[in-house]
């Protein structure tokens, strides 16, 4: 069965999670569906934007609590270690910007799914719960590790422990979401920003990416020579002079990617 549907439109890899009648909860075979649709964008030189969103009303419900909980299942285990922890290192490690279009209510580990990624913008009917604490459990898919990041210490723990709903437009004000934009302009808007992105020099953002990510755990000193270390790298690359020779030419610069 297709639990996940991937298409590749204008150089922008679009992955939806396809199962609305469970509000896009994973199950086992989903999540090695994502994980497979992933690898299969990373590894794509044509697609130079990712975009994550949901089928239907939600955009995903987290873990499916029956196959979580049925005694021959896979076990929490093997769910997280096989499934949720792979998906974060895929997104997290991509060499290319990867949006989550948030179409609907994200929760649990489809929440932290979605902090995961480059750019976050959702729907502003959309809400983020860090449904965890209602069951007994901790947040897991990098949700500790995002949130604090993204709205500070309290406001991590508030929302872990108490489960607070969080409208789009809060999680916007508070730093958690790159937008929050209304239901009718929503699908325009994101195709407009996967477009932009897919357009830009993706080696550079790529670098960008992950010298961003690198600086949550170094010193200053560690940070500026990586920093020389990717704009070397970032410099040697063809986009790189098709910008400067389209500065130079007074035009607008036509990136490839490479």
């Amino acid at each position: 069965m297709t639990f996940i549907h991937q298409e590749i439109k204008n150089n922008v890899g679009y992955i939806t999670l396809n199962r609305p009648e469970k509000f896009n909860s994973f199950n086992r075979e989903m999540a090695d569906q994502f994980n497979r649709s992933l690898s299969d964008f990373a590894e794509d030189s044509k697609v130079r934007c990712v975009v994550i969103s949901g089928a239907g009303k939600a955009f995903c419900a987290g873990q499916d609590l029956q196959e979580a909980v049925d005694p021959n299942g896979p076990g929490l285990k093997k769910i997280i270690e096989e499934g949720y922890n792979p998906s974060i290192e895929r997104i997290t490690q991509m060499a290319k910007p990867v949006i989550a279009a948030v179409n609907g209510v994200a929760a649990g580990a489809g929440a932290n799914i979605a902090l995961a990624c480059d750019f976050v913008v959702a729907k502003k009917s959309a809400s983020f719960i860090q449904a965890f604490s209602k069951i007994g459990l901790i947040p897991d898919s990098g949700g500790t590790y995002f949130l604090p990041r993204l709205v500070g210490y309290q406001r991590a723990i508030a929302q872990m422990m108490l489960g607070e709903k969080i409208t789009a437009d809060d999680a916007q004000n508070m730093g958690m979401i790159y937008a929050a934009w209304t239901d009718d302009e929503f699908n325009s808007q994101v195709e407009n920003l996967s477009l932009q992105l897919s357009q830009m020099p993706t080696k550079a953002l790529a670098l960008t990416k992950f010298a961003l990510q690198k600086s949550m755990n170094h010193s200053l000193p560690e940070q500026l020579r990586l920093e020389l270390d990717y704009q070397l790298e970032a410099g040697n690359s063809e986009d790189h002079k098709e910008g400067v020779n389209a500065f130079l030419e007074k035009r607008q610069a036509v990136f490839t990617g490479k």
